[in-house]
C-alpha cells in the first residue's frame, strides 16, 4: 500500500524510497484502498514527463515566484530574466494539461516580482500564453487578499497585499464543479404575523405596494406582477429558494447592464414591466475576493512561503470529486496535500527539495 512516503526512480536504501517509474506509482496509487497522499522528488518537469495522461483529476499550486527567495536544491524562479521564468513555468503548464482529465481543473496561485522599480505582471503574463498558446480556459481570477501581508518599508509604492489565483479548465462545458459544495448555509425565511418574510426581511408589502401604485406598468402588467410575487412568496415559505429581489418597471435599476442587447434582464423588464432575482436554497457561492491569512505557523524556519489550507479549501471541494487525485506539482511542505487529505482526497505531490517533502510527510503521518 502506498501514502504518505516519498518516492523516486532512483534506487536507495533510504525508508519509503522505490525504484519503480513514477506512472507505475501514480497507476497503483489510483486503485488503491488508502487516501493517504504520495510524495515524489524530482524536478516538476521531469516527474511530470512519466505520469499517465488524463489521470489526475485536480492541480493546485502555488510554484516559486520570480526572484523572491533561494529555494533548497534551486530550481525554477532563479532565472536571470522574467520572460526565461514565464517560459519555463508554462513548459510546466503544459505537461500539466495532458496529465489533466478533460473534465479536470488546474488552480495557479502566483505572485507578482518587481525587475528594477518595475512590477512585471508576472501571473498575467503566464495566463495569457496559457489562454493565447495553449488552449487554456480561465474560468475565475480570484484576488487572495491576505489581510496580515508581511512588513512592508518601501517608501514609494503601497504595500503589496493580494495574490492571483487562477482557474483553469481544458473545456468549456463538461468539467466537474460542485458549487452547492461550496455554499454559504443561507438563513431562513419566516412568519411574522401570518405573513412570510424572507432572511433579508422582505415580506413583498413594499413591492406589492409599489406595484399597485406604478404609473409605468399597465392594468394588465400589474396583475401578472402581482401574481409572481404571491408565487415568490409562496416558494419562499416552501423552502425552494432562500431571498429574492424583485425589479420592477420604474421602481428599481435594472441589474447588470440597461442595454437588452447586453442584458435578457433588461429585455424582461421591456416586455413583462417587472422581474426577479432568486437566492438559491443552499446558499450562496463565494465571490472571487478571499480574505484568508497567510500561513506562518509550519516550517517557517526552513520554508519560506506555504500558502495556507484555507486557499486550497473552495478549489478542491468544488472541482475535485471525492473519488479523484489532487496534484501540487510544487507541493513544499505539502500544504495543499494536507488539505486533499482532511477533505478526504487522494493526492500526490512533487517537490525538487528532499527537506521539504520530509517537512511534508511529517505533517501528513500526524493526519493518520
Amino acid at each position: 500500500m502506498l501514502g504518505s512516503q516519498v518516492l523516486t526512480p532512483q534506487p536507495s536504501v533510504s525508508g519509503g524510497i522505490f525504484s519503480c517509474k513514477y506512472g507505475d506509482l501514480v497507476a497503483t496509487y489510483k486503485t488503491d484502498v488508502s487516501i493517504a497522499p504520495v510524495l515524489f522528488r524530482g524536478d516538476a518537469l521531469h516527474v511530470l514527463y512519466e505520469l499517465p495522461s488524463s489521470s489526475i483529476d485536480c492541480v493546485m499550486t502555488s510554484p516559486p515566484y520570480w526572484g523572491k527567495r533561494e529555494y533548497e536544491n534551486g530550481g525554477i524562479g532563479l532565472e536571470a530574466d522574467y520572460r526565461d521564468y514565464v517560459k519555463n513555468l508554462v513548459a510546466i503548464c503544459a505537461e500539466i494539461k495532458r496529465v489533466l482529465k478533460p473534465e479536470g481543473s488546474f488552480w495557479l496561485n502566483l505572485g507578482d516580482s518587481y525587475n528594477g522599480k518595475g512590477l512585471v505582471g508576472i501571473p498575467w503574463r503566464v495566463a495569457f500564453e496559457l489562454v493565447d498558446n495553449q488552449g487554456w480556459i480561465l474560468r475565475n481570477e480570484v484576488v487572495w487578499n491576505k489581510i496580515k501581508g508581511g512588513m512592508d518599508n518601501s517608501k514609494d509604492r503601497l504595500a503589496n497585499v493580494h495574490e492571483k489565483l487562477f482557474h483553469f479548465v481544458k473545456q468549456a462545458k463538461g468539467y466537474y464543479y460542485n458549487a452547492d459544495a461550496i455554499r454559504s448555509k443561507p438563513r431562513e425565511a419566516k412568519v411574522v404575523n401570518g405573513a412570510v418574510v424572507s432572511a433579508t426581511g422582505v415580506s413583498g408589502v413594499r413591492y406589492k405596494r409599489q406595484i399597485e401604485l406604478s404609473t409605468a406598468l399597465t392594468p394588465a402588467e400589474k396583475v401578472t406582477a402581482l401574481a409572481g410575487l404571491t408565487q415568490m412568496l409562496a416558494d419562499v415559505q416552501a423552502g425552494k429558494i432562500s431571498d429574492f429581489r424583485m425589479i420592477i418597471r420604474g421602481q428599481q435599476r435594472t441589474t447588470h447592464s440597461d442595454s437588452e442587447k447586453l442584458s435578457g434582464r433588461a429585455k424582461e423588464l421591456r416586455e413583462k414591466g417587472f422581474y426577479f432575482l432568486k437566492y438559491h436554497p443552499k446558499g450562496s457561492k463565494p465571490s472571487d475576493v478571499w480574505d484568508i491569512l497567510p500561513e506562518d505557523t509550519q516550517s517557517r524556519e526552513v520554508h519560506f512561503a506555504p500558502y495556507p489550507q484555507d486557499l486550497c479549501r473552495i478549489p478542491l471541494l468544488a472541482t475535485c470529486p471525492e473519488s479523484g487525485i489532487v496534484l501540487d506539482p510544487f507541493c513544499g511542505t505539502g500544504t495543499t496535500l494536507v488539505a486533499a487529505r482532511n477533505l478526504n482526497r487522494k493526492s500526490v505531490g512533487i517537490d525538487i527539495s528532499c527537506r521539504y517533502l520530509e517537512l511534508a510527510q511529517q505533517r501528513l503521518d500526524t493526519l493518520l
